[in-house]
């Protein structure tokens, strides 16, 4: 045998081994993915709370509304844009945050996954905004008007929802229940004493909502910042009255929204707070102290309203993760939770489009001819 045949066939047997390596390392991968897939959606471990879960308490608490968001079911859709006034970039790569105007689809509504639920001055308002880069990049954020998230972890949220179901008799929740849920969860009755000594405004116009979620912000050299975010309103909001506040028609918090939108645009500054080492970025119920660095990152404003029945807002899954270059997830566990329960959701009702009915207010109650 030649010394050519027999580098040849030893070339040979190393290419396959290298190759059926390669193959090896691929299938371990793969398995490895699947394993992890599996056990997120619980196939692995049947006393794990799974995405089903969540969705069943909340149809246990709320009832079934097919079509509809599992949370947050009232709402309108709202456009319009974000002009940065580039002041974040000291913090963040992000071509979002540098000077300059990117357009906006947001959506504003009520939490509870009761879609004709009636408004009242004490139901939680939400904005939800997707804002989209020069270079298409995308920014989804999720923002609500307390101050903290009542709880800090999925399992505890899902505790909450199910010690939430009203008793059939009373329409209230049962007392031990919810008792036993306290008991169990301190956090979130310091957490709940915050949400209930808020100031409530009169609507959605003059409400700050709050990302509750600690991100971060990376820049150029990699360096990261912790940070939360808060849409503030121009205008100095006006403390509403006390009591609560429903209309005839249960709609009024979104018949005063339509009415200021089409007499002039809404507009929020977006503060970002920086934290500092010692502040917690894993628990969404703790407050950052009010004397942290704040950074006016632009002006967020909303021009256009239309009904979610075809609206632009309609196909759009506000995942917190989805994020540009230059903003990062914190170590908050509710960040992968939502984003987890969120597309579930998305799911679940694009496969119920056909049933859905029309949502409380409707494109001819707003006039957007959608």
């Amino acid at each position: 045998m030649s010394r050519q045949t027999i580098l040849t066939a030893k070339f040979a047997k190393l290419s396959l081994a290298a190759v059926l390596f390669r193959l090896g390392i691929i299938g371990v991968v793969m398995l490895g993915a699947a394993a992890a897939f599996a056990y997120v959606a619980g196939w692995l471990s049947p006393q794990r709370l799974t995405q089903a879960s969540l969705m069943d308490a909340f149809a246990r608490l709320n009832g079934a509304h097919p079509g509809f968001r599992r949370n947050h079911a009232k709402g309108l859709c709202v456009s319009g844009w974000f002009d940065s006034t580039g002041a974040a970039t000291l913090l963040s790569k992000s071509a979002i945050l540098e000077s300059g105007r990117v357009p906006v689809i947001g959506r504003l509504a009520l939490a509870s996954g009761m879609p004709m639920q009636a408004d009242t001055s004490s139901a939680v308002r939400s904005l939800a905004l997707r804002l989209v880069g020069p270079d298409g990049e995308e920014w989804r954020t999720g923002m609500n008007d307390i101050p903290v998230f009542p709880v800090n972890t999925a399992q505890a949220f899902y505790e909450q929802l199910l010690a939430s179901k009203p008793l059939a008799a009373a329409a209230k929740p049962d007392p031990q229940s919810m008792k036993a849920f306290l008991d169990r969860h301190p956090e979130t009755v310091r957490a709940l004493s915050l949400i209930g000594s808020r100031s409530v405004t009169p609507g959605f116009a003059d409400s700050t909502f709050n990302s509750l979620d600690a991100f971060r912000l990376v820049d150029e050299g990699g360096r990261s910042t912790p940070v939360r975010w808060a849409a503030v309103p121009l205008e100095p909001p006006v403390a509403d009255a006390p009591g609560p506040r429903v209309s005839r028609d249960g709609n009024y918090l979104f018949d005063d929204l339509i009415a200021q939108i089409h007499q002039h645009p809404l507009q929020w500054r977006l503060m970002i707070t920086v934290g500092q080492p010692q502040d917690p970025t894993a628990d969404a119920t703790l407050p950052w102290p009010a004397d942290r660095a704040q950074i006016d990152a632009g002006t967020l404003t909303l021009d256009t309203v239309s009904s979610e029945d075809g609206g632009p807002c309609t196909d759009i899954n506000f995942d917190p993760l989805v994020l540009p270059p230059g903003i990062e997830p914190s170590d908050d566990p509710l960040l992968s939770a939502r984003s987890a329960t969120y597309a579930r959701s998305f799911t679940l009702r694009r496969a119920e489009r056909r049933a859905k009915p029309p949502s409380a207010v409707t494109s001819k109650e707003v006039g957007d001819g959608t």
